[in-house]
């Protein structure tokens, strides 16, 4: 079943992200939600107690509702209500201020199934790259000052992945 949904909603997420790259790169976006979804695969390797189809779905489809013309319903038609809700759980609303916007998707997080708490560390583990050139010290220190926060928050969803995010924040650098 995995396999099915896995190519689903990685077709779904290669359509809708088809003309973005990574910041700061040229690679296709498209790298960005795969890699997502196999920081989720191998937590589950390690840590087989939680749903993976749900997970490796909301993994490929995080920033559907974020970076795309993606709306809610076309994701329950497509998918399904839980991996939609979740979907936007992860998206961050932009109709508040921008120092807000992270606390609040956390807190939207944190009420749902702890799959979504999951894939919100997977992404920014994959996000702890090296920065894109034309970012600021401070901006780089933000950043880590963040992913701080999003394990605090979340601590308590993925030992596995917790672990991987403190060993990604201490390297953290330009």
């Amino acid at each position: 079943m995995t396999q099915e949904l896995y190519q689903k909603a990685i077709r779904f997420a290669g359509a809708k992200h088809a003309k973005q790259q990574v910041p700061g790169t040229k690679t296709n976006y498209l790298a960005h939600v795969s890699n997502v979804a196999m920081e989720v695969m191998l937590a589950h390797a390690q840590q087989p107690d939680f749903d993976l189809d749900f997970a490796v779905q909301l993994a490929l489809l995080h920033d559907t509702l974020e970076d795309t013309d993606t709306d809610m319903l076309e994701l329950i038609e497509l998918f399904d209500g839980p991996v939609a809700f979740g979907v936007s759980a992860l998206t961050k609303d932009e109709n508040l201020p921008k120092e807000k916007r992270m606390q609040d998707s956390l807190d939207r997080i944190k009420t749902f199934p702890r799959e979504v708490a999951l894939v919100k560390l997977a992404d920014r583990i994959t996000n702890l790259q090296q920065p894109p050139e034309f970012w600021t010290e401070e901006k780089v220190e933000a950043y880590k000052k963040e992913a701080s926060l999003i394990l605090v928050e979340l601590a308590g969803s993925c030992d596995y992945l917790e672990d991987r995010l403190i060993r990604k924040i201490e390297v953290y650098r330009r």
